[in-house]
């Protein structure tokens, strides 16, 4: 499979601001519906390469619109990359650049609060009187907090306000706005949260909306129900798993598992499109569909069975590719052509600038990403990024700058200046990073270390 998604790569079509596109653009504005999976890695997705999980309608979004082969997440794990999604800000401006834990109202651990002075997505979609809702994984503050949904442009959410609580499919709570909703471990999660979303768009099909739904699928516990394992149970060679000090559960089939939770999102976002159509709203809803970072190796999952970081290396918590390219493709019938294939290089920072060309709102200030507008529709002149820069602060703290001609430094064990070490690729002859080259072209490196210093701004939160 390696193989043919290298060809695919090869073969992927650039279209720059002047690609040819149909003309028609939508009447009213337009319902966007962002579909964010959990740790779902690139490769796991049959437009993009793989054969033994069924995706046909994740697949169907590419086929009846756009696949970008070089869009990025916004970093390499849940909560900085949700906040770079929804403020625009990559990892060396953003207020929130990892995983760290802070207490809510209720006694228990949530994710860092995002600061109530950010701009998110939702604000800039209610400046055009949009419904607008989260409904899945928040990760960016619990209750009590500055940093819960209703502060930042949300009118509605639904899900778990804290990651380390998603880790379980049968929980013992979620939150309904800021209302703990007690479930005592007896439903499955997916199910309530798939649910409340088919219920949001059913409730506002009269009214422009905004829909930012991220179920936990396929993130660990591998867990999923057995008339859904049915699929897959006996297809694969197993080794189960017996579960882990993290608190992962155990599982006997962990590949079926993983296989199965991948299709039933799949056939989550046949719901969403079955929904969308029965509400005679279809055309004129834009449909994204992609993950928050790259493939986790956790909860018995075997990434390199299924193939699923394709071709690259590296997974969740690397940033290498394998940690930080991530599917993205995007409908917009009438409006996005057909099929088409794209190499322009985009991420999750680049979603809020979108939005606000699309609606023709104002971008706010301080933001990092560049419109994709001109990409989606052949309209106007595509900008490019200068870099793409990333900053990690587990496993020694890691830094990464990728430029446009293909050359990717990466940097490791940056917490102690006397350990830290550089690597040096060129992703477009080598885009598996297994040649390190640094020694044969130290100027590029030098050059790539010096940009870095421009790309980021110290946080006292985050810091190496």
């Amino acid at each position: 499979m390696k193989n043919a998604y290298k060809l695919l790569y090869s073969a992927a079509i650039l279209y720059p601001g002047a690609m040819i596109a149909q003309t028609s653009t939508a009447d009213k504005l337009p319902n966007v519906i962002y579909i964010m999976a959990d740790d779902l890695g690139i490769g796991d997705l049959g437009c993009y390469g793989q054969r033994q999980i069924k995706t046909p309608n994740i697949d169907g979004i590419a086929r009846n619109g756009m696949k970008f082969m070089q869009h990025y997440a916004g970093s390499t794990v849940s909560a900085p990359s949700r906040c770079a999604l929804l403020t625009g800000k990559h990892m060396g401006h953003a207020s929130i650049r990892g995983n760290a834990k802070v207490a809510g109202s209720d006694g228990l651990l949530y994710e860092t609060p995002l600061p109530a002075g950010e701009v998110t997505v939702a604000d800039v979609f209610k400046t055009k009187h949009y419904a607008t809702g989260c409904i899945g994984k928040w990760g960016l503050g619990g209750p009590g907090t500055e940093g819960m949904p209703d502060k930042h442009g949300f009118d509605y959410f639904y899900g778990y306000l804290g990651q380390r609580f998603a880790h379980s499919y049968y929980p013992e709570f979620l939150h309904e706005n800021d209302r703990k909703i007690m479930l005592n471990g007896k439903s499955y999660s997916h199910d309530l949260m798939l649910e409340k979303a088919l219920g949001f768009i059913d409730q506002n099909a009269r009214k422009p909306f905004f829909l930012y739904f991220s179920p936990t699928i396929p993130h660990a516990d591998l867990d999923i129900k057995e008339e859904v394992m049915a699929e897959y149970e006996g297809t694969f060679c197993e080794t189960p798993f017996g579960g882990s000090k993290d608190g992962y559960k155990s599982q006997q089939s962990p590949r079926a598992a993983y296989a199965a939770m991948v299709t039933y999102l799949d056939k989550s976002v046949e719901l969403v499109i079955k929904e969308l159509k029965d509400k005679g709203i279809y055309d004129n809803t834009i449909i994204v569909f992609t993950s928050d970072n790259g493939v986790h190796a956790e909860g018995g999952h075997d990434p390199y069975y299924f193939d699923s970081n394709g071709p690259f290396r590296g997974q969740k918590r690397d940033l290498y590719e394998g940690g930080i390219r991530t599917p993205f493709v995007i409908q917009w019938p009438g409006v996005i052509p057909q099929g088409v294939v794209t190499n322009h290089i985009s991420a999750f920072w680049d979603f809020l600038p979108t939005i606000s060309d699309l609606i023709q709102a104002d971008v706010p200030q301080n933001t990092d990403g560049i419109s994709y507008l001109p990409t989606l529709t052949g309209k106007g002149t595509q900008k490019e990024h200068d870099c793409i820069y990333y900053e990690f602060f587990e496993f020694g703290g890691k830094q990464s700058l990728m430029t446009p001609d293909g050359w990717k430094l990466v940097r490791l064990e940056v917490s102690d200046p006397s350990k830290t070490y550089e690597e040096l690729y060129n992703l477009y002859t080598d885009p598996a990073e297994t040649s390190n080259v640094i020694k044969q072209y130290p100027e590029i490196a030098g050059k790539l270390k010096s940009m870095i210093a421009t790309q980021r701004i110290e946080n006292t939160r985050f810091h190496f």
